[in-house]
């Protein structure tokens, strides 16, 4: 009994210091996914090829779900259920063609791995983005969720891109109802739709 005890302590142990590993190094699944992102830029595929690389690539490592609700704020009362999820579709679009837009689709990007704090499952990562005319700093707000470190939010330098949409779409929602704030978003972000960067 007592080899068992051991060994069930030893394994729980083994469990929470693999944890403690994970928990510990949001910083190293940011360089994975932004080194992964460089690899991509820097392939010989085609501007969609590279495109549709970098949304699956990003499709787990930004919570763009929590970033939409957030983005709607108080207003997300008023969605109906389908609403929700057709506009948590259209945003993850739309977010996810700003970041690449605003963040990787740089000639030879270089990034630099500033740091992270860490309180328990939140985390913030600082990073750079160095260009041959530029460089400007990028902060990753961060949670622990369903065995992965996920961005939450994006900052340029002191911009939040989250508090950024919510602006817009506190905005639009002041004279428009949900369904054509939805409208308005199939047409940009839906299949087919050309919505430009960081506007609705």
């Amino acid at each position: 009994m007592r080899c068992c005890t051991v060994g069930g302590v030893a394994l729980s142990l083994g469990v929470v210091a693999s944890l403690s590993v994970a928990l510990s190094s949001p910083l190293e699944r940011t360089r994975e996914v932004l080194e992964e992102a460089r690899r991509i830029v820097d392939s010989p595929q085609t501007h969609n090829e590279k495109l549709a690389g970098l949304s699956r690539l990003l499709k787990g490592f930004l919570d763009t779900d929590a970033m939409g609700r957030e983005a709607l704020g108080e207003s997300w009362e008023k969605f109906s259920p389908a609403q929700r999820r057709e506009f948590l579709e259209l945003f993850r679009e739309l977010f996810q063609r700003t970041y690449v837009q605003k963040l990787l689709l740089f000639e030879k990007p270089d990034f630099a791995y500033v740091g992270e704090e860490v309180d328990g499952t939140r985390a913030r990562v600082e990073t750079k983005i160095i260009t041959p005319r530029d460089e400007f700093l990028v902060t990753y707000q961060m949670k622990w969720e369903n065995g992965a470190w996920q961005a939450t939010d994006i900052k340029i330098e002191d911009l939040s891109l989250t508090a950024n949409f919510r602006r817009q779409l506190a905005r639009l929602l002041e004279k428009e109802s949900p369904a054509d704030l939805l409208s308005r978003m199939r047409r940009k972000y839906g299949s087919g739709g050309a919505g430009g960067e960081d506007e609705l």
